[in-house]
């Protein structure tokens, strides 16, 4: 059981270095259903931004996960990387309906990391390919809400108002 949790640990650690290295060729703009934007701030003030500002929406915050502190636990060098999953049940809830398969995308995420060049970004799915990839075809007003709301709340908490 122990060997199975660190094996766990270990890859739950490296994924975003894959994630971030493979998805975001360009580092900017929208690559395989993410959206990157620099950020003017650290990892950490970055996503504390985009939380206090979720917050004061009243939208749910799940879970705040620092991938880099949990690599560093199993002696894995990460640069700093965190994820930040959230959810609003009056617009993900649309999603549902439409399609069950959704769930597995929502409540969405955001991850914010530096690269090896110290530039902070901050990235997510864009709702677009959510709806695409599951074949949603009778929400487009509420995939436009999402994608809205993401972009503003994401500007705030990157510094690019």
């Amino acid at each position: 059981m122990k060997s199975q949790i660190k094996t766990f640990l270990v890859l739950a650690a490296a994924l975003p270095f894959f994630i971030v290295n493979s998805a975001v060729a360009d580092n900017e703009g929208h690559d395989e259903g993410l959206i990157s934007k620099k950020s003017n701030y650290s990892v950490k003030e970055t996503l504390d931004k985009l939380e206090a500002v979720l917050k004061k929406k009243g939208i749910s915050i799940v879970l705040r996960w620092n991938h880099a502190e949990k690599a560093k636990g199993v002696g894995i060098p990460l640069r700093p990387t965190e994820l930040l999953m959230f959810g609003n049940p009056k617009l993900g809830s649309h999603m549902f309906t439409a399609n069950q398969t959704s769930g597995i995308d929502l409540p969405l995420k955001v991850l914010a990391w530096k690269d090896e060049k110290g530039q902070v970004w901050l990235t997510y799915n864009d709702p677009a390919y959510i709806v695409k990839r599951h074949h949603i075809k009778n929400r487009s007003k509420i995939q436009a809400k999402m994608a809205g709301a993401l972009d503003k709340l994401t500007n705030i908490a990157t510094g690019n108002k």
